[in-house]
């Protein structure tokens, strides 16, 4: 995959994955990737879960978990992280 992919910097990456959330019909306020690492060639994001008091998966930890995996198809597909 890192042959097929452009390299980019954490920060330009995570702009154009935060711009991709906040523009998707599915977005939820405050919904936000704040870090992504690589792991075998896939882009993994990292952000807020709406976790509850107890520390347990709420409805939106759903639509959170599921956006971070759309942004990750769609930009490993095209970089990978330069480190």
């Amino acid at each position: 995959m890192l042959n097929e992919t452009q390299p980019v910097d954490r920060n330009t990456l995570l702009a154009e994955a935060n711009k991709i959330i906040r523009e998707h019909e599915d977005y939820i306020a405050g919904m936000q990737a704040t870090d992504v690492v690589q792991q075998n060639g896939i882009l993994v994001f990292r952000g807020e879960y709406f976790l509850d008091e107890q520390g347990l998966p709420t409805l939106k930890s759903t639509a959170a978990f599921n956006m971070f995996k759309h942004v990750t198809h769609l930009l490993s597909e095209k970089y990978h992280l330069a480190e």
